[in-house]
């Protein structure tokens, strides 16, 4: 997608964010809800990610146009020494994140300490709220399973195929920011494939994995998108989002924004754990 064609798509999709319900994305009148957006990339950067020539990226730009109606500001950065200083400031935590956070990063930008990291899951742990977006599940090549960042996220990344088009069914139509998608909906993107799901999860949306593509695909329907508690903090997750479109498509803003809305505590929904009704044989098979 050229350029010009990119805005013009963005700017069509943010105007039709006033088609659905915004009344529950903003919270009661005060100062605007402030969302710190943490981009650092340490294996791989995706393009939704990189800074453009006014030194904001793309899904930087459209997550603070998406604020500007739905009441949140928005913070960016790629300096993992945020997580050392004050996190309260920050009404919610949002990860668009890509590799061991404790290496140097591909724009040189300094790591998260271990201390960070620990500051980083105990204040979501008392109730900061966390978003975690695509490859925010992915920790590193060498990640150990029991690493208390993917705990808190909800499962941990495999692999991924070629780009395509595929299927994602919407089992919690209740949900904030599901409202028209209907049982399911279609797009082209980068798909992830996931393991060690948390026991506990809301699944939201589902990867319909008929017909896809690629070996780690061949497998039965898994969780794409989920709402859990990590002790008293909300986290969502949405492995959708590594095109350019994608973040500009008014399906992935509408969830975004719902998923939102509900980890920052401005609408409530309904949890409870359904991830063995609705995806019963979620974990790959191990060989």
């Amino acid at each position: 997608m050229q350029r010009r064609e990119m805005l013009a798509a963005g700017s069509a999709a943010l105007f039709g964010l006033s088609t659905f319900p915004c009344s529950w994305l903003a919270a009661a009148p005060r100062n605007k809800q402030k969302l710190l957006y943490f981009t650092r990339s340490v294996e791989y950067e995706h393009s939704v990610i990189a800074p453009g020539d006014d030194g904001r990226s793309h899904s930087e730009r459209i997550l603070s146009q998406l604020g500007e109606k739905a009441g949140f500001t928005v913070e960016a950065t790629k300096d993992g020494r945020v997580f050392d200083g004050d996190l309260a400031q920050y009404d919610a935590l949002v990860f668009y994140s890509c590799g061991d956070m404790f290496q140097p990063s591909v724009r040189g930008t300094p790591p998260m300490s271990a201390e960070g990291r620990k500051r980083l899951v105990d204040a979501v742990a008392a109730g900061r709220p966390l978003v975690a977006l695509h490859s925010a599940c992915y920790w590193g090549r060498d990640a150990d399973p029991d690493d208390p960042y993917l705990a808190m996220v909800g499962a941990e990344f495999v692999s991924h195929g070629a780009q395509q088009n595929a299927a994602m069914k919407v089992v919690s139509p209740d949900f904030p920011g599901t409202k028209g998608l209907g049982p399911s909906f279609q797009l082209v993107d980068e798909w992830y494939a996931m393991k060690d799901f948390a026991d506990n999860l809301h699944v939201v949306l589902v990867q319909d994995t008929e017909g896809m593509k690629g070996e780690m695909y061949q497998r039965p329907p898994f969780p794409a998108t989920w709402a859990r508690m990590h002790e008293r903090g909300r986290v969502f997750f949405c492995s959708m989002g590594h095109r350019e479109d994608v973040w500009t498509n008014r399906i992935f803003q509408q969830i975004l924004l719902g998923g939102i809305a509900w980890a920052l505590g401005n609408v409530d929904a309904d949890i409870r754990p359904n991830i063995k009704q609705v995806t019963p044989q979620a974990e790959p098979v191990r060989t």
